[in-house]
């Protein structure tokens, strides 16, 4: 679309194919506005736009993790992340085993002040903890939910040996359950 303001500040991260969408925030003395996904500024960059699925997480406590989640294919999913109110870590693992970057994580504070959100890719495994109490996280899925294509790894899995930046004090019986990513079918 010419001429159209570009309003989603879309920045690389150290995985391919995963990004931080940013926002820019247009002032005034009633607060701000700004472009929180753009199907249009996604497809330029060659990134899946498409949205099946609005999925929302209300977390209590802080300390609650989720993860690391995954649907295998051919269900893989991407989907968008953002925190809508309080504060996560969202942590993303590249289960591409054709991927220069297999095997490798990426972690980012997402938070209802900064309202970063992060576009993950199909191939990715995802999960969070909260940082704050009284959280929520909504996710954008560019495709369905298939129950018996869900698949996950636990989040203290050595072989990702990824850095929690607190303990985690609340995990659902199916997370406490994942197998390492050895074992778990991908």
């Amino acid at each position: 679309m010419a001429g159209l303001a570009k309003n989603m500040l879309i920045e690389e991260t150290p995985l391919g194919g995963a990004y931080l969408l940013r926002i820019e925030r247009h002032t005034d003395d009633r607060g701000f506005f700004a472009r929180t996904w753009c199907a249009h500024e996604l497809e330029e960059r060659g990134l899946i736009a498409r949205v099946t699925q609005s999925n929302t997480s209300f977390n209590e406590s802080s300390g609650t993790l989720r993860g690391m989640h995954f649907q295998a294919p051919p269900f893989s999913e991407a989907k968008i992340v953002r925190c809508t109110k309080g504060a996560i870590y969202d942590v993303i693992v590249d289960i591409r085993a054709n991927s220069p970057t297999f095997r490798q994580w990426f972690g980012v504070e997402l938070n209802d002040d900064n309202r970063d959100s992060l576009y993950i890719p199909k191939g990715f495994a995802h999960g969070f903890i909260t940082l704050q109490d009284h959280t929520e996280v909504v996710y954008l899925m560019s495709d369905f939910y298939v129950p018996s294509a869900s698949r996950g790894f636990r989040h203290d899995d050595p072989a990702f040996a990824i850095k929690w930046p607190c303990d985690a004090l609340d995990l659902s019986e199916k997370d406490k359950a994942w197998p390492d990513f050895e074992e778990s079918s991908c």
